[in-house]
């Protein structure tokens, strides 16, 4: 199968940023892309105040929009992620799996909420956003795909439920800052795609935005082994297509069979310690 990642620098004008998704996955699908993967808050990004004036419904102006792009071009698009309006006014960040039909085959909303501080500048994700409950896995054609979202590339226990679960490639749209970029990005990718001997289809924000916060970049694409197939440098719009080869994937997972060796009986939670705790 040939993915591809797009990476843009979206702001708070959903037009714009639309039109700028409907180029670049243009783009990928004349590239012969299949499975197309938009970063986080494609659609409208910015200050808090932009992201609760830009949330919409799953049947709203841009899923929409990307269920007709989708069956227009014949391919499966991960419309990144968006700021969802959900039951009782609750706003989720949700990346949504559509078909080549345009049928909307999945939902996954963001777990991790990005609460953290980053060289004296302060995130509050939950201040607007509701954390999601469910770990998600749909199949892409013969590409059994786990969603995630940018935050939760730190945390390994999700991804390998994903993969326990038969996730074969992780799409994970993101607008990760850059400090921390710099320093984790490309680290923790590999290791999410090593440890689980999956695709990791890595798509991010890049460039400064409406509320002064800044994006790394550096899309990318990973294979099970943790070799980087393709992937994007600064650039505020970019593509990044490579072939997923199934079948290295396999013979992978049968020589090195690390998900197989796994001792489920001996692995117990331990309690939380010291400041982990409070």
């Amino acid at each position: 199968m040939r993915a591809a990642v797009v990476q843009t620098n979206s702001n708070a004008d959903r037009d714009r940023n639309l039109e700028v998704a409907d180029r670049l996955v243009r783009r990928a699908a004349g590239e012969a892309a299949e499975l197309i993967v938009l970063p986080e808050k494609f659609n409208v990004l910015g200050s808090p105040e932009d992201l609760v004036a830009g949330a919409e419904p799953l049947d709203g102006p841009t899923l929409s929009w990307a269920s007709e792009l989708a069956a227009e071009l014949g391919i499966w698009l991960v419309a990144g992620s968006i700021v969802e309006r959900a039951q009782g006014d609750r706003l989720h960040n949700t990346s949504v799996l559509l078909s080549p039909d345009g049928e909307r085959v999945a939902a996954y909303r963001k777990i991790h909420l990005f609460d953290v501080e980053v060289e004296g500048v302060s995130y509050r994700e939950s201040d607007v956003e509701t954390p999601g409950e469910d770990i998600v896995v749909a199949d892409a054609g013969e590409l059994r795909l786990g969603p995630a979202v940018c935050y939760d590339l730190r945390f390994p226990e999700l991804f390998r439920i994903l993969a326990l679960r038969g996730a074969r490639a992780f799409s994970l749209p993101a607008a990760f800052t850059v400090p921390t970029g710099r320093a984790h990005w490309e680290i923790l990718i590999r290791a999410r795609a090593i440890e689980n001997q999956a695709f990791v289809l890595a798509s991010g924000q890049c460039g400064r935005h409406p509320d002064g916060k800044e994006s790394y970049g550096h899309s990318m694409i990973s294979d099970p082994w943790g070799r980087v197939l393709g992937a994007a440098g600064d650039e505020l719009e970019a593509v990044v297509v490579a072939d997923l080869d199934l079948d290295e994937q396999e013979a992978i997972r049968a020589k090195l069979p690390a998900l197989a060796n796994r001792r489920p009986g001996a692995y117990l939670w331990p309690e939380p310690a010291g400041a982990l705790s409070s």
